[in-house]
């Protein structure tokens, strides 16, 4: 079950949301008291029966085994409204997955409530044996893709995931490296970037490209997750993914219509050409294989336009850009794919 406390509607449920978009495993429950009884469908436009409850007491008969906190709040904390059902699940047997800063099993009272065959899976926590990156990931034979945005929360995960989803409905070898917490508790690996020193970020990255891309061949597809934004004052993410994978290509994901960074209106994002020419710029530096990737495409998050306006949104980045443009999450990853291939 998902514990969305209030972020069935909004961005700050995006982990439990992207887990209702892409998680293939059974999901038995939403946990928000917020919009208890409310169909799914109609509250996130996710085509998935799945009923919303308002206690993790309603949604025990339905059997759940695991607890994921599907809360993504500013800071990373454990918000006060759910730390009840976050205690009512331990209490009750179930493990609990978190992907927030604040961790469960460093809670002593949290974690006294944990049955002895369950467990706690703080996932936001630096891997052992870091070392500093040193371009490895570029003697991979398979093509490695990152996606990259204009600014945060714009969709970078869900993109890679619809091309992933598209790469083996046409039969193509695809995996994804999943680098923040809503891309690994979906995929069950990966490296949260944002618990890694700086120091260690791009050989973090280098690490898991590297486990992820070991036997995969020439025609085979790596993609890699996005984080932050090189237009984003506050993100540090872009520039150690680009070092640590050492992409062959490049995806730019952009919010239709958005001209300024989330919450900060004097920081306009710039024209998507010329943020294209700065990202290959970077992306030709530090490299051994003397590669200069390019964005191949634009994945543009049209999500609250009428599917008309959203045509119209993408025809104007296709002639802005030059470039293919379409929503993967609206229209599936065909397009994008295709741009690649």
């Amino acid at each position: 079950m998902v514990l969305l406390h209030g972020g069935l509607d909004n961005l700050s449920g995006k982990t439990g949301l992207a887990l209702l978009r892409y998680r293939p495993g059974p999901i038995v429950a939403v946990v928000d008291p917020r919009h208890a009884g409310a169909s799914l469908e109609a509250v996130t436009g996710i085509e998935r029966a799945v009923p919303v409850v308002g206690s993790v007491a309603e949604a025990l008969p339905l059997g759940p085994e695991v607890a994921v906190i599907g809360l993504a709040p500013s800071g990373g904390q454990l918000p006060g409204e759910a730390r009840a059902d976050v205690a009512a699940a331990l209490r009750a047997g179930l493990s609990v997955a978190s992907g927030l800063h604040s961790r469960i099993a460093a809670d002593p009272e949290l974690a006294a409530l944990r049955h002895p065959q369950a467990w706690i899976w703080d996932l936001r926590q630096e891997p052992a044996a870091l070392a500093v990156a040193a371009a490895r990931a570029a003697a991979l034979p398979c093509r490695r893709l990152l996606a990259v945005g204009s600014d945060m929360a714009v969709g970078k995960m869900s993109a890679c995931l619809e091309l992933l989803a598209e790469a083996r409905r046409r039969g193509l070898e695809a995996r994804f490296v999943g680098t923040g917490q809503a891309g690994i508790l979906i995929s069950g690996a990966g490296v949260p970037l944002d618990a890694v020193r700086v120091d260690y970020a791009a050989g973090a990255v280098e690490a898991a490209v590297l486990e992820a891309g070991r036997d995969l061949g020439p025609a085979a597809l790596l993609l890699v997750e996005g984080q932050g934004s090189l237009a984003h004052p506050g993100s540090t993410a872009t520039l150690p993914l680009l070092r640590g994978s050492q992409p062959t290509d490049l995806l730019l994901v952009h919010r239709a219509g958005q001209r300024h960074i989330k919450g900060l209106p004097a920081l306009a994002i710039p024209p998507l050409g010329e943020l294209i020419t700065a990202v290959e710029a970077l992306a030709a530096l530090a490299r051994p294989d003397g590669r200069r990737p390019r964005v191949r495409a634009v994945a543009l998050n049209t999500a609250g336009l009428e599917p008309g306006a959203a045509q119209r949104a993408c025809a104007e980045v296709e002639l802005s850009t030059g470039l293919p443009c379409a929503d993967p999450v609206r229209c599936g990853g065909g397009r994008l794919l295709d741009a690649l291939t």
